[in-house]
């Protein structure tokens, strides 16, 4: 038999299914998916002397269903179809596109967070393969594997994380995946890890709690590799970036650069600590910084395990990024067991009096794979068997002092109050004043663009970081309905139990644990 000359290898970040059962589209996409870039410029040109073609599709931008086509094989080559950054929400979609894949006669495999951190023993051995670890650990035997014609059930059951960070300079998308997005953005990791346990989170379960860092000059060499291609604002993806080993070096580099290009970076709500390096933010070009605030309740923080964040605190933050030219995003969650009617609208008082420049708001969801969800299971009060509802904008389990319904209205009422017309103006015209360097348009279209968004999502009941802009609908869940039962022999996916850590990799947890309240 002739060996195959070609392997296509088709990257997909899957959408989800809305409740009104549509696939979610958009004509603009709010936010590029970073692992879409990041696998396809790990993906070598050649593999075992066949030509490699990459194809990275972004579902939730992508309203011309034509690259569903790509799915299927042909004689002369061997199809790969990799769903990757699957979150729990997405899982049942990546399951169909991957049934449809392999009815198609390719190869496919499911990698990202929900297969990473949630049992999918029950799925397995059904011709569809999961990815249970990073991509660096796995990803050139599936390609190997894919060009055989046959992968693995399973890959990456024994480690999770990669020792160290050594990936490729990442390759820009062409200019017309750019122009999918409402800005040309491009997402980069510079580290992964976080030292903390928050209860909600699953990133410990996803990228440990070790903070690992890729080389300075690799990041400075995608950011140039960005700036030729167009991008016109970063993002960095890492999620505590003042955590990050070398963040003094890489800010020092990225200024001495001077490439010019703005970006947006999460820190913990310990940077207040770190005046120093927020003034190293802005010299390298920040324009805006999210916090994951949550909540002003410290006892609600403590009982979600967040002990680094300390209200009082809150203040010098917004005034750290004030001074420094950074506009300010607090993330808040709604809905804990503690919170009733009366406390959120007290919540949102403080926030608005507070005044960051910009503000997120998610109903507080028991995510798969997390401590927080196994702890609400094991007490029965999860409610919600349908995964795709698990996004943070529904509630999925029986609040004691809170229904869904009315949960739903104050999480619209928080948009509708925090981006009204008077704060809103007071926050452009404070922004464009700032000063004149480059930062500032990027800064000031973050604020009103995002205050405008959010205010027209709101009132359509809809959430504002959904994934995009102008909805489409092209296809539905029950369009795929038939293949999910030939493949999988379900109609929906159960609800799945976590999926413990090895040995080896929960004494890398334990042993890299930072101490609460440090």
């Amino acid at each position: 038999m002739t060996p195959p000359r070609l392997l296509r290898v088709v990257l997909i970040k899957p959408s989800k299914y809305a409740a009104d059962g549509t696939v979610e589209r958009f004509r603009r996409g709010f936010m590029p998916n970073s692992t879409l870039t990041y696998l396809a410029s790990m993906t070598p040109g050649e593999v075992q002397g066949a030509t490699c073609r990459v194809h990275a599709i972004d579902e939730y931008v992508q309203t011309d269903l034509s690259y569903l086509k790509l799915l299927g094989a042909s004689g002369v080559e061997r199809t790969l179809v990799a769903l990757v950054g699957v979150q729990s929400h997405q899982f049942q979609r990546a399951l169909d596109l991957a049934a449809m894949a392999r009815a198609l006669g390719s190869s496919a495999v499911i990698g990202g967070p929900h297969p990473m951190t949630c049992d999918t023993t029950r799925l397995q051995g059904r011709g569809v393969s999961f990815s249970l670890c990073e991509a660096e650990l796995v990803w050139p035997q599936i390609l190997a594997d894919a060009l055989e014609g046959e992968l693995a059930a399973v890959y990456g059951d024994e480690h999770r994380w990669a020792e160290r960070l050594d990936p490729p300079v990442l390759k820009p998308p062409p200019p017309e995946d750019l122009a999918r997005y409402t800005v040309p953005m491009l997402g980069i990791y510079p580290a992964r890890g976080c030292p903390y346990s928050c209860n909600f989170c699953s990133v410990i379960r996803i990228a440990g709690h070790r903070v690992r860092t890729q080389p300075v000059e690799t990041t400075l060499a995608s950011l140039r590799a960005a700036k030729k291609a167009g991008v016109r604002l970063i993002l960095f993806t890492s999620d505590n970036f003042n955590k990050n080993p070398q963040v003094h070096e890489l800010l020092e580099a990225m200024a001495e650069a001077d490439l010019k290009l703005p970006f947006f970076a999460q820190c913990d709500a310990q940077i207040y600590r770190e005046p120093e390096l927020v003034g190293r933010l802005a010299a390298a070009g920040c324009f805006q910084m999210f916090v994951g605030a949550e909540s002003f309740n410290s006892a609600t923080l403590a009982g979600a395990h967040k002990f680094h964040n300390v209200p009082a605190r809150y203040a010098e933050i917004v005034r750290l990024c004030r001074e420094h030219g950074i506009t300010s995003h607090f993330s808040n969650i709604l809905g804990f067991p503690e919170d009733t009617r009366a406390s959120i609208l007290e919540n949102l008082a403080t926030l608005r009096a507070l005044g960051p420049d910009v503000a997120s708001f998610y109903i507080l969801t028991p995510v798969p794979g997390t401590e927080q969800y196994a702890d609400f299971r094991r007490r029965a009060l999860v409610c919600e068997d349908n995964l795709d509802r698990f996004d943070g904008s529904t509630l999925t389990w029986g609040h004691p002092r809170l229904g869904e319904g009315e949960l739903t209205d104050l999480l619209h009422r928080c948009y509708r109050e925090f981006f009204s017309a008077g704060d809103v103006a007071a926050k452009i015209a404070r922004v464009a004043l700032r000063g004149s360097d480059f930062r500032r348009a990027a800064a000031t279209t973050a604020v009103a663009g995002y205050a405008l968004h959010a205010r027209i999502k709101a009132g359509r009941r809809e959430h504002p970081m959904a994934g995009g802009t102008w909805r489409v609908r092209r296809d539905r869940e029950s369009d795929y309905a038939d293949l999910r039962r030939r493949i999988y022999g379900l109609a929906r996916v159960p609800l799945p139990d976590n999926l413990s850590l090895s040995p080896a990799d929960e004494e890398l947890n334990r042993t890299a644990r930072l101490a609460p309240g440090r």
